[in-house]
């Protein structure tokens, strides 16, 4: 999927990427905004327009409030000893603590934003009073993360894991990045992907992350009522624009309450702090 890159933005985009960041509490700008970077004119739009409740903390504390794990079953419990098993020292378990908070902070927070845009893109218009004066203070930045494993490049058997977990977008596999962050301990990304996969095709499991999605997304609405209108100077996408947009958003749709979910329940069943 073509992205634009956090080392390759300049200019306004390399502004609204590090807006991103702080105001989501995570050291990273995640690939659907990367995506929508591509395409000239669309992230500065949906960021113009959102920006002001990412300022005042209701998008983020909104899509943070509206997140239940509901009837999902937590995973088993991992001892230290057992980690050790799978090849995961100590440092270890805390960088992997660190991958799923990361996933769990960030992916509410692209479910509402994602929603918004779509919803801007089929014809919502804002038109509100504005949002208060700013005084929310987002959280600390989370830690970086280790570089994410391509799986093209990877070893045959890591690469089979990693594809047991992909979805796909315009009919080509995407592997998630909260597992390909996973593939620096193999045994324990095998682990992972044998308690995952099933879940990934079963259809209650699926129906309860979908009602993650749409309890977070239901929030769209309220919101798009109080922004401002359109600052000038900010076109919406194009008609082939908006289409790839919504196809992306609705892939992500699927994929970021995997990313709520696994990263959660992974995290979870970790050794206690």
């Amino acid at each position: 999927m073509a992205e634009l890159t956090e080392s390759a933005v300049t200019g306004e985009l390399a502004r609204i990427y590090e807006e991103i960041r702080v105001y989501s509490g995570v050291p990273y700008v995640s690939s659907l905004q990367r995506h929508v970077a591509t395409m000239p004119g669309c992230l500065e739009y949906a960021w113009a327009i959102c920006r002001p409740a990412f300022l005042d903390g209701t998008i983020p504390e909104t899509a943070w409030r509206r997140v239940k794990m509901i009837d999902i079953a937590p995973f088993p419990a991992l001892s230290e000893e057992a980690l050790r098993l799978l090849g995961v020292e100590a440092a270890g378990i805390g960088a992997i603590r660190n991958i799923c908070n990361n996933f769990v902070r960030v992916s509410p927070i692209n479910l509402l934003f994602a929603g918004i845009i779509e919803r801007l893109i089929g014809g919502a218009v804002p038109d509100g009073a504005g949002m208060a004066e700013p005084t929310w203070t987002p959280p600390d930045l989370l830690a970086p993360m280790p570089a994410m494993a391509d799986v093209d490049s990877a070893p045959p058997d890591v690469a089979a894991v990693l594809m047991q977990l992909k979805t796909e977008i315009g009919g080509k596999p995407f592997v998630p990045g909260l597992y390909r962050l996973l593939a620096d301990w193999p045994g324990y990304l095998a682990h992972a992907a044998t308690l995952i996969a099933p879940l990934l095709h079963d259809e209650a499991a699926k129906r309860a992350r979908a009602s993650i999605a749409e309890e977070i997304i239901a929030a769209a609405d309220d919101i798009i009522a109080k922004l401002p209108p359109v600052p000038e100077g900010y076109a919406p996408p194009t008609a082939a624009q908006g289409q790839a947009i919504v196809s992306a958003i609705r892939t992500y749709r699927v994929t970021s309450p995997e990313m709520v979910v696994f990263g959660t329940l992974l995290r979870d069943a970790l050794p206690k702090e």
